[in-house]
């Protein structure tokens, strides 16, 4: 099956700040269902590249799906970035980049909830998406935390500064300059954070300011389902492939380094000898089916029962594909983007997932 990919005509670049812009896109007319998205979900674009035919990389969309508005992202350019650079460099106005439909878990669960949004950098652009779409379509206040290295580095500084004044009941934004207040601490984010312990919590931007941040917000108890981080990395394979061709691959590989008697047994040893049962709660359906080969990774299996599971890499390198595991256990191929703390919660990447117990039951909420 391949990977459904669109070309996305870019209708609008705005410059945001000096390293960064916006690039709107206008849905394709054959396929508009496709791009519905989620306040918080990124787009994987492929960017052409010289080495390698494309670079596919991962970027957040800042637009909401709810004003009419084009669909947007928002992307800064980084020192040894390939794609980032090219995008700032060479694209234009009339000009298309191939990309899959919208995807990601990051995304509140209710548009009503009070939520508290930590933005680092160029971190503020599902943020933004978030704020935009719950002041428009919610009903909750929303406090955010905007840490950047200095004032000319802040993206979306007029339109933060006009929803706050647009929204004065409902939006707070606290702004932290690197150059006047120094890097935030884990004391001074914590006193922050104390006022806002029943909200929704959602932290977005540089690896060490998740973390911190992150941390913080485990030590005050907040609950890993009001805790949200976003995950995802530049992705090293190619998912605007030809997957069978890659199952089948794959298939070889497995083949190859069995047993000499041919068996690939020991491939995937420990696991189920049968058929599995499994239970996928999703969209708010439930799916179950009683033959789940244990050879086959959980998101092919199920785009061959017809269930329209989310993906985006199919490599294990974003979270577009993430489960929560209610029962059994699955066993991961690949995995470069949950920690051990998503693992300890049941977190699982459906790309990469094989059953080890006879019943397995997830749910994609």
């Amino acid at each position: 099956m391949d990977i459904e990919s669109y070309l996305l005509k870019v209708v609008a670049i705005v410059d945001e700040t000096a390293d960064a812009r916006s690039v709107s896109f206008e849905v394709p007319a054959e396929a508009p269902e496709k791009f519905t998205y989620k306040p918080g979900q990124f787009l994987t674009v492929a960017v052409p590249s010289d080495q390698t035919g494309l670079a596919a990389r991962c970027y957040s969309l800042s637009s909401s799906p709810h004003d009419g508005g084009p669909l947007t992202v928002t992307v800064k350019r980084t020192a040894d970035g390939y794609a980032s650079n090219w995008i700032c460099d060479n694209l234009k106005v009339g000009d298309t980049l191939r990309a899959l439909p919208p995807s990601g878990i990051f995304t509140p669960a209710s548009l009503d909830a009070d939520l508290l949004l930590f933005a680092g950098g160029s971190g503020v652009t599902p943020i933004m998406s978030i704020t935009r779409t719950a002041l428009s379509e919610g009903k909750g206040k929303i406090v955010v935390f905007y840490a950047n290295r200095d004032e000319k580095s802040v993206i979306f500084a007029d339109e933060l500064t006009r929803l706050s004044a647009e929204y004065p009941e409902r939006l707070q934004v606290t702004h932290w300059l690197e150059s006047v207040q120094g890097l935030p601490t884990p004391e001074q984010v914590k006193a922050f954070v104390e006022p806002y312990l029943a909200y929704d919590a959602f932290v977005c931007g540089p690896a060490p300011y998740m973390k911190m941040v992150t941390t913080v917000l485990r030590e005050l108890d907040f609950p890993r389902d009001r805790r949200h981080q976003e995950k995802f990395v530049s992705l090293g394979g190619n998912p605007f492939g030809d997957v069978e061709e890659l199952q089948r691959a794959e298939e070889e590989i497995a083949l190859a380094e069995s047993d000499e008697d041919g068996s690939a047994a020991d491939v995937f040893a420990g696991g189920p000898a049968g058929p599995v049962k499994v239970e996928v709660e999703l969209d708010g359906q439930d799916h179950t089916f009683d033959d789940w080969d244990p050879k086959v990774k959980l998101l092919d299996f199920l785009e061959s029962k017809g269930v329209k599971a989310p993906y985006s890499c199919r490599e294990g390198e974003c979270s577009a594909c993430a489960v929560r595991l209610l029962e059994g256990e699955v066993r991961m191929l690949h995995n470069d983007v949950l920690d051990d703390e998503d693992l300890s919660d049941g977190i699982r990447l459906g790309c990469q997932s094989l059953p080890m117990t006879d019943t397995v039951r997830v749910t994609y909420s």
